[in-house]
């Protein structure tokens, strides 16, 4: 029988539900994990951070052979090693993919790697394509998470302050390095002797005291950080020093924010000498106290259909043990206490369940205490949509309330539909729709949520 470990929080209440996170056991026996990821499809795959990325099905079952080893080029130990993986937004059709890892002189190296053309669940170790190398003049604050962009399909880069302490070079707000940075940059054309180029939009192009690459500066170790589609945003956690932990967010439109480190740690001043003024700055939406053990780790936005109290909540959490939510709209916060765990990760599967990251060696599925309306033969007391499996034309009526917003979204979050209405019932064509997965969300003129899943054949 799988644990259970819940912990039930009595001083926030979300749409009259008192949230709560449970943690459930998924799969365990890894070496040092750090991320999880899938490709698009069902499976998930686990990154460790001596080199390997291990295969693992929905059941918890994890391959015998590793997709990728690549432990003969990874420098791993502390705060190095393989430290973010992504896969390009067209896998399914190239086989592309990327990963974040320090190099043997402990430097970082974000490469490209091929799938096998003959074994999807194994990837060729002789394909690297090397992409970008930063010089790392510590062995910590390395940073780690790379992602693509929801919208623009670049690939955006954390990358920390060169580690030591305080910063004392002032590398996050040096434009000439890269380090510090969150950068971004087109894997698919290359240019200036690169294997990558530089996206037109991107806000320094043509400063010459500043590095292309760079989409925003200020950081000091951004070893988390997430997309959310749904809002084309960027969801950063960025450790602090010895006081302060932060979480920031801004809209993937705003190029060139300035997010304040070494000038401020969270929202308190740090080292202001020679800082630009705090209105040039971006502040994070919440910060916390350091509480003298633990560094924040970025987490998602929940956007999955089965939890209802989840639902547009940002769950992060902090290496110590400490999960913790905050509403994505009024910005509250609960933490939601201190589990068993090392987290130093998350990571979401093709059904926008959600996985929370043990160093320890184990991953836990995310979970709520209130679950979405179970729809029987596609009706609850609320709701219908029919047919569900649908084909050309969906029908969505509600019983007793009225729609006042009505969107249909894919599975990684983009955006098909969207409608502001003032009626109990629509019917919509879907005949463009290609086949799988896609989610209803239902916004009523009374303030309730529905997010129902519909299925294309």
């Amino acid at each position: 029988m799988k644990n259970i470990l819940l912990l039930i929080s009595a001083f926030f209440c979300l749409n009259a539900f008192s949230q709560t996170i449970e943690l459930e056991d998924f799969a365990d026996g890894f070496s040092s994990p750090l991320a999880l990821k899938n490709a698009g499809d069902e499976r998930l795959f686990v990154v460790e951070q001596g080199g390997v990325i291990k295969i693992v099905d929905l059941n918890g079952t994890v391959n015998t052979t590793p997709f990728l080893d690549i432990q003969s080029i990874v420098n791993a130990g502390g705060e190095r090693g393989l430290l973010g993986l992504a896969f390009h937004p067209e896998y399914q059709a190239n086989g592309r993919f990327f990963v974040h890892y320090s190099n043997s002189s402990g430097d970082t190296q974000i490469s490209e790697f091929s799938v096998s053309t003959s074994n999807p669940d194994i990837a060729n170790p002789n394909s690297e394509v090397m992409l970008l190398t930063v010089s790392q003049p510590f062995s910590n604050h390395n940073g780690g998470t790379i992602a693509f962009g929801p919208q623009d399909g670049y690939l955006y880069i954390g990358l920390g302050d060169g580690g030591g302490g305080g910063d004392t070079n002032n590398n996050a707000q040096n434009p000439t390095l890269l380090i510090g940075k969150l950068l971004r940059i087109d894997i698919d054309t290359q240019s200036g002797g690169n294997n990558y180029s530089i996206p037109s939009d991107n806000p320094f192009i043509g400063d010459p005291n500043t590095r292309d690459e760079i989409w925003a500066t200020g950081l000091r170790n951004p070893f988390r950080f997430t997309m959310d589609p749904e809002t084309n945003s960027i969801w950063i956690g960025d450790v602090g020093q010895n006081a302060r932990e932060e979480v920031n967010r801004a809209n993937l439109s705003q190029a060139g924010l300035n997010y304040g480190w070494r000038c401020y740690e969270g929202n308190a001043p740090f080292n202001t000498s020679g800082c630009p003024d705090e209105s040039e700055l971006t502040f994070p939406v919440f910060d916390y106290s350091w509480n003298g053990g633990g560094s924040v780790i970025g987490g998602y936005v929940y956007r999955g259909s089965e939890w209802a109290d989840l639902y547009d909540q940002y769950i992060f959490a902090d290496i110590d043990g400490m999960i913790s939510t905050l509403d994505i709209e009024s910005l509250s916060y609960i933490n939601q206490g201190q589990f068993p765990g090392t987290w130093v990760g998350f990571g979401e599967d093709i059904y926008r369940d959600y996985y929370i990251v043990n160093l320890g060696g184990s991953i836990s599925k995310i979970k709520g205490t209130v679950p979405e309306m179970n729809i029987s033969e596609n009706q609850s007391n609320n709701i219908i949509i029919y047919p569900n499996p649908a084909n050309d034309i969906v029908s969505i009526k509600l019983q007793t309330q009225v729609m006042e917003h009505l969107k249909i979204s894919d599975v990684k979050g983009s955006i098909l539909y969207a409608e502001t209405l003032q009626s109990n019932q629509k019917q919509l064509n879907t005949s463009s729709f290609a086949k799988g997965m896609y989610f209803i969300t239902i916004t009523t003129k009374q303030g309730a949520k529905f997010v129902k899943k519909l299925m294309i054949k």
